[in-house]
Formats: C-alpha cells, structure tokens, sequence
C-alpha cells in the first residue's frame, strides 16, 4: 500500500512553484503526489515528473471530463469521440509524468444532469469509451480508474455497485474503479461493506473527509474503511484528496463556501497521520 496526497488542495495546474509544497509532502512520508490534469502538455509534465522522480516520489494523476463537447456518455458520438481524445489526453500526461495511474470521473461533465438515472444505452456507450481508453492506456503502462460521485455532482455513476458494474462491462485488466470516502459516505448504506463486495474492481483509493477538509476532523469512521481495505487485501494506492477556499474557481466547483482548516498542514500532516497509523493497526 502506498500513500498519496493530491495537489488540488493547491492548484489545479501544478508548476515548479509547487516542487517546495512537493518536498515538504516528501518530508512528511508521503509515497506519492496525485497531479490535478486539467490543462498544459505533456513535455509540461515530463520536465515536472523528472523532479518528482528526483525526490524520490510515485506519482498519479487526476482528470474530469470537461464538457463543451467532450463527454463519454453523450448520444453524439463526435461527442464521444472528442471524450475519448480528452481521455487519452489525461492517459499521456499521466505517462509524461511518470505515472502509473489515471483517474476521476471520466464518465460525464461534472453538474450535468438527465433528470434521471443511467440508462442502459448510456451505461454501453460509456463501456465503449473506456474500453478504448483502457486498451491506449495499457501501452503505457498505466492503470485507469473511473470515480463515481455523489448525486449532486452527476447522475451517471453513483454507487459502488454500479462501478463494479460498469468495470465487468469494459473487461480490461487495467481498468477499475475508485472508492472515494466523501462520495459513499453520501451515497452508500454502509460504505465499509461495498469494499468486500468489490474489492476485485477496486484500484485507487481516495480518503476524504465528509466536508472535504482535513481527514480525521470531521464524522467519517475511517478506522472500519482501512480495516476493510487491509483484509480484502489491497495493495494499492490511498491518496488524500482535500479541498480549501483558496482557489475561487475550484472553491465554486467543490462548493466550499467557508473554510475548513486553518493551515494546509493540518490537512496534510493530519491525514499521513491518519492513513499511516489507521493502516499499521489494521
């Protein structure tokens, strides 16, 4: 198991400005950065990947589908098309940096809604996508991880059985889904009973509080989650995933409207502390 912290609590387009906050997580015991891909190019994030790797640090990265006619779950298949581009956008800059693993919700815009849940014709032309996608992303090495998210943030993927679902239907080796702490606190009766059930489709991990602030400040039992990971054997990475006010764009997006900590370091130090120790008592 690997322990990871995603730089979105910073930015969502990581710099050389970045390598001190960087170095203070290698400082920390961190065994990875997940980098936010949410612009740039690739030769950006090769020379960014060499410092990673310089440190001494793995590295993950992190994607949405951004809409404006780039969706895996569009009926418009230049739609669809244009996704699985953005897609492999995302798979290249992962490579570029070094990476093993691309995720997020790579399914449908973010805040785009039907008015109801997935149809079946959704369900197989986003399998369609990520199968290809899946399939570009295995020359390189690099697993992908589909996230589902909560019911206010979209309608396609919700559920940890749902996931699994959509997983079985792409059939690639590389291809899982990511169990994501914030989201099935939402949505899940017992979000610690989902890891047994699909575990076999579980590739990535985010630990997030229920209001997206510092691990271990908030409600969510983390102990029982790390308990349940441990037993069913994974192996992979667990990433902290937070979000602060001081970024107004991606504030608005995450909905946080006040703060919830004081200093990043809260956030930071807290949840290696957190993780590490939740881990070794498991």
């Amino acid at each position: 198991m690997k322990l990871g912290f995603n730089l979105l609590l910073w930015s969502t387009f990581i710099t050389d400005e970045h390598l001190p906050i960087i170095e203070r997580l290698k400082a920390t015991g961190y065994d990875g950065v997940e980098i936010p891909l949410f612009e740039g190019t690739p030769d950006h994030y090769e020379k960014l990947g060499r410092h990673i790797k310089a440190l001494g640090l793995g590295v993950t990265g992190i994607g949405v589908m951004p809409g404006g006619g780039k969706s895996a779950v569009s009926a418009d298949k230049a739609e669809r098309d244009a996704g699985l581009e953005h897609i492999k956008w995302i798979i290249d800059c992962t490579a570029a940096l070094g990476g093993d693993l691309a995720a997020g919700p790579l399914h449908q815009p973010l805040g785009q809604f039907s008015g109801a849940g997935a149809t079946d014709d959704e369900k197989q032309r986003v399998a369609e996508v990520h199968k290809a996608a899946a399939q570009y992303a295995a020359r390189s090495n690099i697993k992908l991880s589909v996230e589902p998210l909560n019911r206010f943030e979209c309608y396609f993927l919700n559920t940890a059985a749902q996931a699994a679902a959509l997983v079985k239907a792409v059939d690639e080796p590389n291809y899982g889904y990511l169990y994501d702490t914030f989201h099935f606190n939402i949505e899940e009766n017992s979000m610690v009973e989902v890891i047994p059930a699909t575990i076999s489709q579980i590739n990535h991990v985010h630990i997030s509080e229920n209001n997206r602030g510092a691990p271990g400040a908030g409600h969510i039992a983390f102990q029982p989650v790390f308990d349940a990971l441990k037993d069913a054997g994974y192996d992979g990475w667990m990433t902290v995933e937070a979000f602060g006010s001081a970024l107004p764009d991606l504030a608005a997006a995450t909905k946080i409207w006040r703060p919830l900590f004081e200093r990043p370091e809260q956030v930071y130090e807290g949840g290696y502390k957190l993780m590490r120790e939740g881990w070794d008592r498991a």
